[in-house]
């Protein structure tokens, strides 16, 4: 098994990656599974640039042609010289899970193979197949915690020759973090504004972040939780006012929703109330939000806190694929659960 840890990646990519010929990279941070892909993709060698070279496939095209990924791993580049093929939007497809198990008996010795997936479950076929091979790279994705968003921070700022005081550095990071593009992108816009200065301080962040920040995406996720369609459909216009990408408050809902099948589950196995389980996993929730959660974990189970989940998490995938549907997809799902939400405050 070879499996890269979020902490690892830049060690592997200095050192390993260059010894292997597949590689799945899959978490719930989009935008920093995005980021590792590329990452890779420049380790082959493979001019990116080259059409005949670098062939991208989604995992909606291997599903519809089950031996493609095959045919193109194994076939010759009209030119010559080595290919990359790169699959995108990949989940647990079985003519994906099927034709990666074949290549892992069959190593392409010509081909490169990137796939970039969502956020599989441990044991899930695709995650199964890659960690139980030596000639597969696995690489997971997760949110950007506290040292890593340090460390993004620090490059950008490097690399453009400026400074931060810790009073902007502590907002900034208060204002960043559910997605590795997204939150490279404020730091860039923030190192664009400041160019002039030396010295970035609170004000700068406040006045180039600020309104980024200032539209939550957890007064969208509450109302989801709350049962709450009006105040759903108030709070999603404002983020899309703002120019925030809608697909973060998909994900951040789905996160929402798989900690509380976390909580709910220590609810059910230890026959606890919600209120004790908030003391151990609810630290990090503001004070504001803990009557919704509580009452989330009263009103929902496990069960269906994961079929929630699971959903939500398709929902990316295909707001992935589909693009330009981006936002109408991620409104109709998340208003879909907003329903479900109120069914059970009814219920309850």
């Amino acid at each position: 098994m070879v499996e890269v840890k979020s902490h690892e990646f830049e060690g592997f990519l200095a050192k390993s990656a260059r010894h292997y010929r597949m590689f799945v990279i899959y978490g719930p941070d989009r935008g920093l599974v995005a980021e590792r892909a590329s990452q890779v993709a420049k380790t082959t060698g493979v001019d990116l640039n080259d059409g005949f070279a670098l062939i991208r496939l989604d995992a909606s095209d291997i599903q519809s042609d089950p031996g493609r990924l095959i045919d193109e791993v194994n076939a010759f580049g009209l030119f010559g010289g080595e290919k990359l093929i790169w699959v995108r939007g990949a989940a647990n497809e079985k003519q994906l899970v099927d034709g990666l198990a074949h290549l892992a008996a069959h190593p392409p010795e010509g081909s490169y193979l990137l796939i970039e997936a969502g956020d599989l479950k441990k044991g899930s076929a695709l995650r199964k197949v890659a960690e139980g091979e030596r000639s597969i790279a696995c690489i997971a994705c997760y949110q950007d915690d506290a040292r890593a968003l340090n460390s993004l921070i620090d490059a950008e700022l490097a690399a453009a020759n400026l400074r931060i005081t810790p009073a902007a550095r502590e907002f900034l990071l208060e204002s960043i973090g559910g997605d590795r593009i997204a939150s490279r992108n404020e730091i860039q816009k923030l190192v664009l504004y400041c160019m002039k200065d030396e010295l970035i301080d609170e004000n700068h962040v406040l006045e180039i972040v600020g309104d980024a920040s200032a539209v939550s995406t957890d007064e969208v996720v509450d109302a989801v939780l709350s049962g709450d369609p009006d105040g759903f459909l108030h709070a999603v216009q404002k983020v899309i006012a703002s120019k925030t990408a809608v697909f973060l408050v998909l994900q951040g809902t789905m996160k929402q929703m798989q900690l509380l099948e976390t909580m709910r589950l220590e609810m059910e196995e230890r026959q606890q109330q919600a209120s004790q389980v908030m003391q151990t996993h609810g630290r990090g929730i503001h004070f504001k939000r803990k009557p919704i959660i509580e009452k989330a974990l009263r009103n929902w189970n496990s069960s269906e806190l994961a079929r929630e989940s699971a959903r939500l998490n398709a929902a990316i995938l295909q707001s992935r694929q589909n693009a330009q549907l981006e936002d109408n997809l991620a409104i109709q799902t998340l208003l879909a659960t907003t329903l479900q939400s109120a069914r059970r405050n009814r219920r309850a």
